[in-house]
C-alpha cells in the first residue's frame, strides 16, 4: 500500500504530498486524517496522512516508521477547511492544519504530550485474616468498587503494597483527564420576554448568521445558552468562541452550573496536558458543547450544530500571524458546509457586521434593554485641559471625589488604563534621546517593581539607569503612564484602599487572573486597577463607579479603526457599572472631549457613532466600502527589503487595474528583531484576479531566502 503523507515542514516550496509505502504490519491502521512518523531526508519527521492506496512514479520509496494516532485526528470536514484556509490565506496547507491543533496533536517530531494516570485500587474477594490498619482500609470501600490513591491519602504506601501483594487488593493505572467539572445543577433563569423573541428569531431565520445587537447587561449569554439548550435537544453540539481576554472564571461557571460536565476548554491558559485531554474528550464524542478562544473555532465536534461568537467585535479572532485567518470567516464557512448557524454577539459590532445586518444579509436581532429593567449608567466627561494644574497626578478632583464616595458607601470602583508598566517610555531631558530597543524600532517601557526598561514586542530587557546611552548624562526621566504608575499613585491618594491590579504582568503566571477576579468579588479589594481586561466579560454587583484615565489612549493611534476601537473600549468598561440594583455612574477623563467617538460612547450612542463613522470610511475607502490586503515585505537588510517592496507594487501596478495601490512605506514599527520591514496596503471593491496575482508573488517569494513577504487579507489594524 501507498499513501500520500504531508508533512511537518511550513515552507512553501515544500508544500505538497510525500509517497511513502506501508508495512504489512502498519496497514490496518492506516486511515486519512491520522499522523504517521516518517523519514524525510536524513531526518525523522511527522506528517498527516492525505492520501490512501494510491499509486505512484516514484521509484524505491520509503517506509512509514510508525502510525501515532488510534482515532483520526484530521476528520473529512476539517481537510476540506484547511484546504479553504489555504485558499484564503495564501498560507501553507500543512501551517493551515497545525493551526487547528492543540500541542499534543500536532504533526510534530517533538510535540508528543502525555497522558496522566493515577494508581486505582479494587478490593478482590478475600477471607484472609487481616490486621486492624488492614481492616480499616478494606472498610473504606464498602459499597464502592474502586478508590483511586487520593480517595485513600491518608493510608500509607507501605499498607496499600502488603494488601495488594497478599492479593486483597490489586492495582491498575487508569488515565485521568487532568481538568474536573463541577456536576450541573442545571441553574437556569426565567428568559425575558424580549430574550425569548431573540431565541426565537434566532431559531426561526433561514439566514445562516444572525448578529446580537445587545445593550452591555441585556443578557446575551442567557440567549446563548438556552440556544445550546434548544439544540442539544435536536442532538446538535456547540461551539461558543470568546475573546481570550474574557474568558473568565465568571463566564466558565456560568455554563458549568447549567451544563456540568458536557463542556470542554480550549484557551491558552490551559497547560499542554489539558488542552490535550480536553481535545481527546471533543474526539471521543463525550462533550456536546466547547468553550475556547479563536482556535476552538476548529474543534472536532460532530453534528455541529451551532457556533457562536461573543464579543464579535475583538480583533482577537484575527490571527496575527500565518495562516492569518478570521475566526468568524471559519466559523460561517462550517455552518454553510454543515448546515449549521452561527450567532455574532455584541454591544458594540464592527461596522462591517452592523452594516450587513442592516442590508439583510445578517439577520439582525437587538436587545435593546438591561435584563433588570435599569437604566445604563450615566456617563460624565471630565476635560482634562482645564484639570491640569488642579490634578493629583493622573486623577482629576471629580474623579477623585466620586471614588472617596463610592468606598465610603462599601461599594467597589473599577479603573481602566489601557497601557500596562510604570511609564511608556524613557527619554532624556538633556539631548532629548529616547530609549530604545535595540532589536525593535519602539521604545522600551518601564517597570518600576523590577526597575527594567522591556520591549513588549520581542521581550528584550535591560536594567533601568539614569545615565542617558547617547549623551552620557545623568538626565533620564520616565513619561508616559502605565497600570503600575497609577497603581502607585492610587496608593499616595487613597491610603486606606485596597487596590488590585490586573493586567499581562500581574496575570502571566497560570491561576493569576481567576485569583484577582474571585478576590474582587469576595470584596477583598476597593478598587480593580487594569488594562483592557478589566473592561469585558466582567459582572460585579457591587461595583458603582468605573474611571477611564485616559479616554484618548487608543484614539491617537495611526489606524482607520482607533475611533472605533476607542469608542468599543469606552463603551464596554462603562457597561461594568451599575449591573445589580444599585445604580451605576462612569467618568470619562479625556484632552478631546468634542470628538464623536467619545461623544457617542458617552450616550452610548451605538447608531450615531455608526453613522458618523461610516462617512469617514467612504471619504477614504475603507471597509465596508473598500476590502483591504496588507503586503508586508521584509528582511535583515533594510536596502533589500525596499527593492523587493517596489518590485512587489510594480506587479500589482501591472496586473490588479481595479486597485488602488498605497507605498511601499516603511511599516508602523519599521524594525522588529533586527528585521526591517515594508508595507504596501491594497484598495480595491473589485478584483478578480487578487489571489492569483498574490499567490504568484508568494510562491516566488518562498524561494528566496533572504526575504519574506507576508498577505493579509482584511487586517484588522494596518
Amino acid at each position: 500500500m501507498v499513501v500520500g503523507v504531508l508533512v511537518e515542514i511550513t515552507n512553501k516550496s515544500v508544500d505538497r504530498i510525500f509517497d511513502y509505502l506501508v508495512p504489512k504490519s502498519l496497514e490496518d491502521k492506516i486511515e486519512i486524517g491520522k499522523r504517521v512518523k516518517v523519514p524525510f531526508g536524513n531526518r525523522t519527521l511527522v506528517g498527516f496522512i492525505l492520501e490512501k492506496d494510491k499509486n505512484s512514479d516514484v521509484d524505491n520509496l520509503k517506509e512509514i516508521e510508525e502510525v501515532l494516532d488510534e482515532e483520526v485526528i484530521l476528520t473529512k470536514e476539517l481537510l476540506e477547511l484547511g484546504k479553504y484556509l489555504k485558499e484564503t490565506t495564501l498560507a501553507s496547507l500543512i501551517s493551515c492544519y497545525q493551526v487547528m491543533l492543540p500541542k499534543g496533536f500536532k504533526a510534530s517530531i517533538k510535540g508528543k504530550v502525555n497522558k496522566k494516570y493515577r494508581k486505582v485500587y479494587y478490593l478482590n474477594d478475600c477471607d484472609k485474616k487481616l490486621t486492624d490498619k488492614q481492616r480499616e482500609v478494606v472498610e473504606l470501600f464498602t459499597g464502592k468498587k474502586k478508590l483511586n490513591r487520593e480517595e485513600l491519602k491518608d493510608v500509607s504506601t507501605s499498607i496499600l503494597n502488603t494488601l495488594v501483594k497478599n492479593n486483597i487488593l490489586r492495582v491498575k493505572e487508569e488515565e485521568v483527564y487532568r481538568l474536573d467539572y463541577e456536576e450541573s445543577d442545571k441553574k437556569i433563569k426565567k428568559l425575558t420576554p424580549l430574550q425569548e423573541m431573540a431565541v426565537n428569531n434566532i431559531l426561526t431565520t433561514e439566514k445562516i448568521v444572525s448578529l446580537l445587537y445587545g445593550v452591555t447587561g441585556s443578557g446575551k449569554t442567557e440567549v446563548y445558552m438556552e440556544l445550546i439548550d434548544k439544540y442539544l435537544k435536536k442532538g446538535k453540539k456547540s461551539i461558543v468562541l470568546v475573546p481570550e481576554i474574557s474568558l473568565t472564571p465568571q463566564l466558565i461557571k456560568r455554563f458549568e452550573e447549567r451544563f456540568g460536565s458536557n463542556i470542554a476548554l480550549l484557551h491558552s491558559a490551559l497547560s499542554d496536558g489539558e488542552k490535550y485531554d480536553e481535545y481527546r474528550r471533543i474526539v471521543r464524542g463525550e462533550v456536546d458543547i466547547v468553550i475556547g478562544a479563536r482556535s476552538a473555532v476548529f474543534a472536532p465536534l460532530s453534528n455541529l450544530g451551532l457556533i457562536i461568537i461573543d464579543e464579535c467585535h475583538s480583533d482577537s479572532y484575527k490571527q496575527d500571524n500565518n495562516p492569518r485567518y478570521n475566526a468568524k470567516d471559519v466559523a460561517i464557512k462550517r455552518a454553510e458546509e454543515l448546515g449549521a448557524k452561527v450567532v455574532l454577539g455584541s454591544a458594540t459590532p464592527m461596522l462591517e457586521e452592523y452594516a450587513r445586518g442592516l442590508k439583510d444579509v445578517f439577520n439582525l436581532v437587538t436587545l435593546e434593554k438591561r435584563v433588570n429593567g435599569k437604566e445604563l449608567p450615566k456617563v460624565e466627561l471630565i476635560d482634562m485641559n482645564k484639570e491640569i494644574g488642579k490634578a493629583k497626578g493622573h486623577f482629576s478632583l471629580p474623579l477623585i471625589d466620586e471614588i472617596n464616595k463610592t468606598i465610603e458607601k462599601g461599594e467597589q470602583v473599577i479603573l481602566l488604563l489601557n497601557r500596562r508598566g510604570y511609564s511608556s517610555f524613557v527619554t532624556c531631558s538633556n539631548c532629548g534621546e529616547s530609549v530604545k530597543c535595540p532589536n525593535c524600532d519602539i521604545t522600551l517601557t518601564y517597570h518600576k517593581s523590577s526597575n527594567i526598561l522591556r520591549c513588549h514586542y520581542c521581550g528584550y530587557a535591560t536594567k533601568y539607569e539614569i545615565t542617558c546611552p547617547k549623551c552620557h548624562e545623568k538626565s533620564l526621566k520616565d513619561l508616559g503612564v502605565g497600570t503600575e504608575k497609577i497603581e502607585e499613585e492610587l496608593k499616595d491618594i487613597f491610603p486606606t484602599a485596597r487596590v488590585l491590579r490586573m493586567d499581562v504582568d500581574t496575570t502571566s503566571k497560570k491561576g493569576a487572573h481567576k485569583k484577582i477576579v474571585d478576590a474582587f468579588s469576595k470584596g477583598d479589594a476597593d478598587i480593580l486597577l487594569g488594562t483592557q481586561m478589566v473592561a469585558k466579560g466582567l459582572d460585579f454587583p457591587n461595583v458603582t463607579l468605573v474611571g477611564v484615565i485616559n479616554a484618548d489612549t487608543s484614539l491617537m493611534l495611526p489606524d482607520f479603526r482607533s475611533s472605533e476601537k476607542t469608542f468599543d473600549l469606552l463603551s464596554q468598561v462603562a457597561g461594568r457599572a451599575g449591573r445589580s440594583d444599585k445604580a451605576g455612574k462612569v467618568i470619562f477623563q479625556t484632552f478631546n472631549e468634542d470628538n464623536y467617538a467619545i461623544k457617542c460612547a458617552k450616550e452610548n450612542d451605538y447608531k450615531s457613532f455608526y453613522k458618523e463613522e461610516m462617512k469617514v470610511r467612504k471619504l477614504m475607502k475603507y471597509p465596508p466600502y473598500y476590502y483591504l490586503v496588507s503586503l508586508n515585505i521584509s528582511s535583515k537588510d533594510s536596502k533589500q527589503a525596499l527593492i523587493e517592496a517596489k518590485k512587489c507594487e510594480k506587479v500589482c501596478q501591472k496586473y490588479l487595474d481595479k486597485t488602488i495601490i498605497l507605498g511601499p512605506s516603511p511599516a508602523s514599527i519599521f524594525k522588529k528583531q533586527n528585521i526591517y520591514y515594508y508595507q504596501l496596503i491594497l484598495k480595491y471593491q473589485y478584483q478578480d484576479n487578487i489571489h492569483e496575482v498574490l499567490e504568484k508573488l508568494v510562491e516566488y517569494y518562498a524561494t528566496i531566502n533572504k526575504v519574506n513577504l507576508d498577505v493579509d487579507f482584511n487586517p484588522i489594524h494596518l
